[in-house]
Order: structure tokens, then C-alpha cells, then sequence
């Protein structure tokens, strides 16, 4: 399902897709939030719903009934998308309907000039790591931004928050089976780990853009804080206290989910946005070679030393603290080195706060 649904749908929607001039009104505004208004709210639905499924039993015409609702959340943005199209058809009430429809061939000036490098930097120079503060917020390709410091600050923040992170979702359900969890409480933390997910990605990309541009803190300041917190779920979740698996999810949850958000706004923020697509889907590499090397060797060896008995099965907080204990260190390692890069590209983002000021200021 994961695999040909994704692809189904976009395969089927694409002849949907219009290419239109980029612009920025308090209509476009209101959408969008709406949109987002949506995606909270199946959230929230989804959330209350798991938590009643857990304390009560519910009969079948109340499933009926949930999964009613649930496809009606589902179809709210088809409505929105329609009042969209609806407002744009009455503004532009002389224009007919097919031209409105086509690509807009007009538009491919603006955006050649919108996506094309400053001059400067389509000069092929010698990127030296004493020489990657020169091209934060240029468009960089991709041979010039392995050959700078940031690249690999990124690289390591990834494979620390995003690799332990992944580790921690690849053995969730055997960590509370270790605990003694029961099948319906993992399950449930498995379903839940979706939304703090979620949750993390809207909510950290929300979040930087109103400090960004309100107080100019850059983005990998966050990069900072969710790593810290990240190593504070690690801790508890290797604790073992009753209940440690609720906190501890919640919290590496949001705080991956969080990452999946800015690391890509970072990298199109330091090295462009003409090659973003390349340049973040190689620091990404990261992540799954992360994920390899602590769930394998780390949480797998250990778990295999402390394993006896029948099925070489292992219960207790033996199993996993010692590998958590790991990944706590590994995620405050990769808090340490994103400090690094915010105080090496603070200044870049305090320039687009002034340039923003100025923008204001002369509207």
C-alpha cells in the first residue's frame, strides 16, 4: 500500500496540475490555512478516537459512525480546493476558462528570473571550507556544498536526531514488549507516534518562520532545542518507569517529525533553492545509515548480549537502557554540532530580518 498508493495518486492527479503566477494575497492566505485547519483537525479526531478505543469498547454502529466522520474530514479540503477555484474564476471573470487553464506562458520570465542565481554565484569558483560562509543563501550546487562545513554539520545533525529517532520507531513495539506492554498498548503507541509525528513536522515549521522573521533566530536554533529534547525522551524511555514508553514517544516523536521539517528549509535557506532537491536528498542519506548503524549494532547487539531463555527473548529495563543511554549521547552530540551551525549562519539570518524590516517599512 505504501508503495502504489502514493504513486497511484499522483499518477491519476497530475493532469490536475496548473502552473500559475506567484503570488501573495490574503486569499491565498486564508486557503491555506484552511488546508492546515483540516490536517489539525483529523489530528485531534484521530488522537481522541485512539485514546476511546483504549478505554472503552466500542460497538460496531459507533465504528460506523467514526469512520462516517473520519471520511468526511477526509473530503472537507476537496471543498476548500472548490471555494479556492471559485474566487480566482470571479476575479478573473474576462478571462476565458481555457486560457485560465493552461500554463501560463507569460509567467516564465518572472520565474526565470526568480529561480536564476545572482550573478556571483554562477561563477564556478573553488568552494574551501574557509570559504562557506561566502555562499550561505546563494544558489549552491552540489559539489560546491559537499566541499563546505555546513553540508557536514548537517550531515551529522541528521544522522544524530533523524537515525536515532528512526531506530527508536523500528523497535518500539519490542521495547514494550520487554516492558511488558500489552498488544493493545503498543499497538496504540505505534498508531500514536503518527500524530506526535505530524504534530512535530507542522508545528516546527510553523514555529521558526514566526521567530525567523519576528526576532531573526535562525532555523537551526530549533535544530538545537528538538535535539535536546530528543535526548530528554531517549533518557525515559530508558528509564523503564511505568509508562515511560507514553512520555518517551511523545517526545521523539514531535521532536523527528520536527526535523523532517527544517532540515530542508536549512538547506534551501543556506545553499539555495536551485539545487535543494539534490543537495538535501544527499544530506539525507544520513538518516537511513543512521538508523542502520544504531538499530543493528547498537540496539540489536546489545539486545542479543542481554537476550536468554526460550526464543532468546529479553524482559526487563536491562534490555534497552544501555542502548537508549547510547542514543541520548548521540542526539546531544548532534545538538552540540547544530549549535555550531546557528552560530555560523547567524548572521545570514539575521540579514533576512532586516531585509524583511526594510520590506515592511517601505510598504
Amino acid at each position: 500500500m505504501l508503495a502504489v498508493l502514493p504513486t497511484l495518486v499522483s499518477l491519476l492527479l497530475m493532469c490536475v496540475v496548473r502552473i500559475y503566477p506567484a503570488k501573495v494575497n490574503g486569499d491565498d492566505k486564508k486557503h491555506l490555512n484552511g488546508f492546515s485547519a483540516v490536517a489539525l483537525t483529523v489530528a485531534a479526531y484521530l488522537l481522541i478516537l485512539i485514546i476511546l478505543e483504549n478505554v472503552f469498547t466500542l460497538p460496531v454502529w459507533a465504528h460506523v459512525i467514526t469512520f462516517i466522520v473520519l471520511l468526511l474530514l477526509l473530503a472537507w479540503p476537496l471543498r476548500i480546493a472548490v471555494n479556492a477555484q471559485r474566487d480566482e474564476s470571479e476575479k478573473l471573470p474576462h478571462i476565458p476558462s481555457e486560457e485560465r487553464s493552461q500554463l501560463i506562458d507569460h509567467s516564465t520570465v518572472q520565474e526565470s528570473e526568480i529561480f536564476s542565481p545572482p550573478e556571483d554565484s554562477i561563477k564556478h569558483h573553488e568552494v574551501s571550507a574557509d570559504d562557506d560562509i561566502s555562499v550561505v543563501g546563494k544558489n549552491t550546487n552540489l559539489l560546491q556544498a559537499v566541499r563546505t562545513m555546513n553540508f557536514w554539520l548537517l550531515c551529522i545533525a541528521i544522522l544524530c536526531g533523524m537515525g536515532t529517532g528512526l531506530a527508536t520507531i523500528n523497535n518500539i513495539s519490542q521495547i514494550g514488549e520487554s516492558l511488558n506492554y500489552t498488544t493493545v498498548e503498543i499497538n496504540t503507541l505505534v498508531s500514536l507516534w503518527s500524530i506526535w509525528n505530524f504534530l512535530g513536522r507542522f508545528g516546527a515549521g510553523y514555529i521558526s518562520d514566526i521567530f525567523l522573521h519576528t526576532r531573526g533566530w535562525g532555523r537551526p536554533l530549533f535544530m538545537v532545542l528538538t535535539l535536546a529534547t530528543m535526548t530528554a525522551g531517549h533518557v525515559i524511555i530508558a528509564s523503564g518507569f511505568s509508562g515511560n514508553l507514553y512520555v518517551g514517544s511523545i517526545l521523539v516523536g514531535i521532536c523527528y517529525g520536527s526535523q523532517w521539517s527544517l532540515m530542508p528549509v536549512i538547506t534551501s535557506d543556506i545553499y539555495g533553492v536551485l539545487h535543494m532537491g539534490t543537495i538535501f536528498n544527499t544530506i539525507a542519506i544520513a538518516s537511513p545509515v543512521g538508523s542502520s548503524i544504531f538499530s543493528v549494532f547498537v540496539i540489536g547487539d546489545i539486545y542479543d548480549e542481554e537476550a536468554s531463555g526460550e526464543g532468546n527473548s529479553c524482559y526487563g529495563t536491562k534490555c534497552f537502557m544501555l542502548s537508549f543511554f547510547i542514543l541520548a549521547a548521540v542526539s546531544l552530540c548532534g545538538s552540540l554540532v547544530s549549535l555550531i551551525l546557528f552560530f555560523r549562519t547567524r548572521r545570514f539570518y539575521m540579514q533576512i530580518l532586516l531585509r524583511r524590516l526594510r520590506h515592511l517599512t517601505r510598504q
